[in-house]
């Protein structure tokens, strides 16, 4: 697998201009950084509260009445049980909170004025930012209080999270969703629509106070990774590739830092097994010198998460630089991103994004594949879906999501391309970092790699 769509062989009228723009030996990509530790600030779990939940109200404040005039729903239902709350849920509450209450109900109706109420129907009131609308009683009451709230404020569209495409907006489970219709006044059940719209633009969209926070948490990732790329945790000849993997999890455990998914360690070197075909090169192993190696790495810190992949070599006795077919490789992804991050535009969906960006590269004197997702709250989160590793072509529902503003990425991909230092045998370069979408431009919050982690 290349990720060059069959369909790209009949879009020739640029061929001259992608070669020109994406050969070998272009100047070094802009936004390179290096990060060489995890030295950062990171906050104690009882210091987390406070930023994290100023940084909610001041999303419940000021983002959800606009998302929710945006989508049309006039009053939205966030209804969850204990231990099966919906996936949006935790985006809302403040925090310390590690479950829904015997049965929590949110509502959030929109006012005449454009304010916007925040209530709860709950046994256990939530307090702060929330308005408690009724409180304690059995379950029985509980719903009634809900149908007579409802009624009462009469919304002509009630969202409800339901969903055919989208798991985060399909949270209400059916058992409460049948409670709901029992609850509310016949004439009231026409107006439940689905509010997958609202719930996927509020999982994407970054506030202000976020994108501030959100550098300092991706730097903190690729600190950790440096660190492991290094001599501190590698000896060569003697560590394996899941010891390096398990130093990164242990470091972010150290740091009291969650990942989301395990680490992974990967190698290459020459005379393994890397063509054209092969969806990643790689194999897991003892590190020797000369080895290429590749790391996949995610944490989640004050609710923002991370999806970083870089690449280091081991040099070997003797050896001061990285060769320079590997240089020309890492290069080559950097042009990579830059041709995909280009194709950025607001209002096209994840499918026209993956279309031209390979139109533009397919004359490229390497072959790439695209997988790039949004990121935020969740790892693999709701909006355009722009290619998917074992499907670089148009992804039904999900990729035709268009482009916002202030939404953040997972610029996700690889190239391969010859190593004249291997006798021309291929190298998979596999890059990630995470990014933002600011209306104009894509910025990479905590810099890119543009130079090979040096192993000595």
């Amino acid at each position: 697998m290349t990720g060059k769509s069959t369909l790209l062989s009949a879009l020739v009228p640029t061929a001259g201009l992608a070669l020109s723009l994406f050969a070998t030996g272009l100047p070094a990509a802009e936004q390179g950084r290096v990060i060489e530790s995890a030295e950062r600030a990171v906050l104690s779990s009882r210091d987390r509260i406070e930023p994290e939940n100023a940084m909610l109200t001041d999303r419940l404040e000021n983002l959800l009445p606009r998302l929710m005039d945006e989508a049309g729903i006039d009053m939205w239902l966030v209804l969850n049980r204990e231990y099966a709350e919906d996936p949006v849920y935790f985006t809302l509450v403040p925090q310390p909170s590690f479950a829904a209450r015997r049965t929590t109900m949110l509502v959030f109706h929109r006012n005449e004025d454009g304010g916007l109420d925040r209530l709860t129907v709950n046994r256990y009131p939530l307090g702060e930012p929330y308005e408690s609308a009724w409180e304690g009683g059995s379950l029985d009451e509980q719903w009634q209080a809900l149908g007579e709230l409802v009624a009462e404020r009469d919304p002509e569209r009630i969202g409800i999270n339901v969903s055919d495409t989208w798991p985060e907006a399909d949270g209400l489970t059916h058992g409460l969703h049948r409670k709901l219709i029992a609850a509310l006044p016949d004439e009231l059940e026409d107006r439940l629509v689905p509010a997958e719209e609202l719930v996927v633009r509020w999982l994407e969209t970054r506030s202000e106070r976020e994108l501030a926070v959100y550098p300092h948490v991706v730097s903190i990732a690729r600190g950790v990774i440096a660190e492991a790329f290094s001599g501190r945790v590698i000896t060569p000849g003697v560590t394996h590739t899941d010891d390096v993997a398990w130093f990164i999890r242990q470091r972010f455990e150290e740091l009291g830092l969650d990942p989301w998914f395990m680490p992974y360690v990967n190698i290459q070197r020459p005379g393994g097994e890397c063509a054209e075909d092969t969806p990643f090169c790689g194999t897991s192993g003892t590190i020797q010198p000369g080895d290429v190696l590749h790391t996949d790495v995610g944490i989640c810190y004050l609710k923002l998460c991370t999806d970083t992949q870089e690449m280091g070599y081991v040099l070997k006795p003797g050896e001061a630089e990285v060769p320079e077919g590997l240089v020309d490789a890492l290069a080559a992804g950097n042009r990579w991103q830059d041709g995909l991050t280009d194709e950025f535009v607001t209002g096209r969906s994840g499918n026209e994004i993956l279309a031209t960006a390979q139109e533009a590269m397919a004359d490229a004197p390497w072959s790439f594949n695209i997988y790039t997702h949004p990121i935020g709250y969740v790892g693999h989160g709701p909006g355009p879906t722009i290619g998917m590793w074992d499907l670089p072509a148009e992804v039904a529902d999900t990729g035709d999501w268009p482009l916002h503003a202030n939404t953040v990425y997972a610029i996700e991909g690889s190239i391969k391309t010859a190593v004249p230092e291997w006798d021309d045998q291929l190298v998979n370069i596999k890059l990630e970092q995470t990014a933002v979408f600011d209306g104009e431009r894509v910025i990479y919050l905590a810099g890119r790699q543009t130079e090979w982690h040096r192993i000595r």
